[in-house]
C-alpha cells in the first residue's frame, strides 16, 4: 500500500512541477515542453530527489516504478504520428519525404563518423574507434516526441511541418538499419569475426516485423471501431488499440538463430497510418486521443527530464567529446536536410530550416546506447556522450524548433485567450446584452405610461 502511495505521490509531483514550471517559461517565450524538462531535471534524482524525502521530489528507485508511462506515452507519439502518412498527403510530399528523411540520415552519420574518426586519432587512448563509429549512427536518430509537442502547442501548419513530421518517423526506421550496420563494423574491429544474423538480419527482421504488426493492429482497430458509436467509446477504443499494440512489441522470442523482437515506435506508427487511411472518421478520433493523452505527454516529459544523468559532467573528457559529438551532428543534419530538400525542389522554407527542426533527440538514441553496452568499456563510453548530447538536445532543441517553424511562417501569431478569460469575455458580453435588453424593456415602461 505504502509503494502504491509513493508511486501516485510522484505522479502528482511530476505532473505539478511540469505544469507549474510550463508558467514560468511562457513568460520567456519558451516552449512548454522544455519547463516539462527542466521540471524533471529540479525534482529528480540529482536535485531534490538527492534528498530522500516522500513529497519533495523523485528518487532513481520512483523513476524505475514510471517506466509504464513512458512506454505509453511513446505510444500515443507514434500513433499520432501515423496521422502524417494519410495518403492524400503523400501523394503531395511522399517522395520527397522518403529521399530527404533517407539522405539526412545517412549524410549525417558520414560527417559524424569523419570528424570523431579524427578526433580518435587525436585522443586514441581516451575515444576508441568504435565508439566513433557506434555515435555516427546513434547521430541519425530524432525524438519524435519534443517535435510533436512542440507543432501541438503552437498549432504549427505549414510547408515545413507538412514534411517535417514524416521525416522525422522515418528516421527511426533508417536509424535502426545504420545502426545495425555500424555496430556490426564496431563489433568486428573489437573482436573479430561476428555474426552476421545477429548484427545485420535481425534489426531488419525487426523493422519490417513492428511494421506487420501495426498493419495487421491497424486493420483490427478498424474494423472494431464500426461497433461503436457513442464518442466516448469510440475513444476508449482508440486508446485500447494503442495500449494493446504496446503490449504486443515487447514480445520476444527465438526462431533458431534469430532473435525477434519488435519496436513499439515503429509498430504504432503503422498503426496510426493504417488506422488514418481506412478509417473515415479518423481525423475526429485523433483529434480526441490527443486531448485524453496530453497529462500523459506531459508526464513522460517531466520524468525524462528527471532520467537524464547530470553526473556526466563529471567527466571532462566526456564533456569535451560530446560537444565535437552534437556540433558535427547538428551540421549533419542543418545541411543533410538542407542538401535533399534542394535535389528534390522543396519549398525555400524547407532549405534554410527544415534541418534546425531534426535536433532533439532522446529515446531511441539512449535504447541504440544501451545497446552498445554490450562491448563494454567501449559501450560506456557511447553511452555517457550520448547522454550529455540528449541532455542538451532535449533542453534547447524544442526552443530552436519553434524558433524555425516561426521563422518559416508556420507558427502564427493567434493572438488566443486561454479559457478562463474566454469564460470572462462571454460573462461580460451576456452581461451587457441583458443590460441592453433592461434598458429596452424600461424605455417601452415609460413610453406605455405616458
Amino acid at each position: 500500500m505504502a509503494q502504491t502511495a509513493s508511486i501516485f505521490l510522484s505522479l502528482s509531483i511530476a505532473l505539478l512541477s511540469g505544469l507549474l514550471l510550463s508558467r514560468v517559461v511562457k513568460k520567456l517565450n519558451l516552449p512548454a515542453v522544455t519547463a516539462y524538462l527542466i521540471a524533471g531535471v529540479l525534482i529528480g534524482p540529482f536535485v531534490l530527489g538527492a534528498l530522500k524525502i516522500d513529497g519533495i521530489g523523485i528518487t532513481s528507485n520512483q523513476i524505475d516504478g514510471l517506466g509504464l508511462i513512458s512506454d505509453i506515452a511513446l505510444g500515443f507519439i507514434a500513433f499520432a504520428m501515423g496521422n502524417e502518412f494519410r495518403l492524400s498527403q503523400l501523394k503531395k510530399i511522399g517522395k520527397k519525404a522518403v529521399i530527404i528523411g533517407i539522405f539526412q540520415a545517412v549524410f549525417t552519420t558520414i560527417i559524424v563518423d569523419a570528424v570523431l574518426i579524427g578526433l580518435h586519432f587525436i585522443i586514441p587512448d581516451k575515444f576508441p574507434i568504435q565508439a566513433a563509429i557506434i555515435l555516427a549512427a546513434i547521430a541519425t536518430a530524432t525524438a519524435p516526441a519534443a517535435t510533436l509537442m512542440v507543432v501541438k502547442q503552437y498549432k504549427a501548419k505549414g510547408s515545413v511541418t507538412d514534411i517535417l513530421l514524416p521525416v522525422v518517423a522515418l528516421d527511426d526506421a533508417v536509424g535502426l538499419v545504420v545502426f545495425a550496420i555500424s555496430f556490426g563494423i564496431a563489433k568486428s574491429i573489437g573482436s573479430g569475426p561476428v555474426d552476421v544474423l545477429s548484427i545485420v538480419v535481425e534489426p531488419i527482421l525487426e523493422v519490417v516485423l513492428s511494421l506487420l504488426l501495426g498493419f495487421v493492429m491497424g486493420l483490427l482497430f478498424t474494423l472494431c471501431e464500426r461497433f461503436f458509436h457513442s464518442r466516448s467509446k469510440r475513444m476508449a477504443i482508440s486508446v485500447t488499440f494503442v495500449m494493446m499494440t504496446v503490449a504486443l512489441s515487447f514480445l520476444q522470442f527465438d526462431l533458431g538463430p534469430i532473435h525477434i523482437s519488435f519496436s513499439s515506435l515503429l509498430s504504432c506508427m503503422m498503426l496510426g497510418t493504417v488506422f488514418c487511411n481506412f478509417c473515415e472518421v479518423s481525423e475526429e478520433l485523433m483529434e480526441r486521443a490527443d486531448r485524453w493523452t496530453t497529462p500523459i505527454l506531459i508526464l513522460f516529459f517531466v520524468i525524462s527530464g528527471a532520467e537524464l544523468e547530470l553526473n556526466v559532467f563529471a567527466d571532462i573528457t566526456v564533456v569535451l567529446i560530446g560537444i565535437v559529438y552534437i556540433i558535427s551532428r547538428s551540421l549533419g543534419k542543418y545541411f543533410g536536410a538542407s542538401i535533399s530538400a534542394k535535389m528534390t525542389k522543396c519549398d525555400p522554407n524547407i532549405v534554410k530550416y527544415l534541418g534546425i527542426t531534426l535536433l532533439p533527440q532522446a529515446g531511441v538514441a539512449l535504447g541504440m546506447a544501451n545497446k552498445a553496452k554490450e562491448l563494454g568499456d567501449v559501450g560506456n563510453i557511447v553511452c555517457n556522450i550520448t547522454l550529455f548530447a540528449v541532455l542538451i538536445y532535449e533542453i534547447v532543441g524544442p526552443f530552436l524548433t519553434k524558433v524555425a517553424l516561426t521563422k518559416a511562417g508556420d507558427i502564427k501569431k493567434e493572438g488566443r485567450v486561454s479559457a478562463r478569460e474566454e469564460h470572462l469575455k462571454n460573462k461580460e458580453l451576456e452581461q451587457r446584452k441583458l443590460k441592453k435588453q433592461n434598458n429596452i424593456k424600461f424605455c417601452k415602461w415609460i413610453i406605455i405610461s405616458i
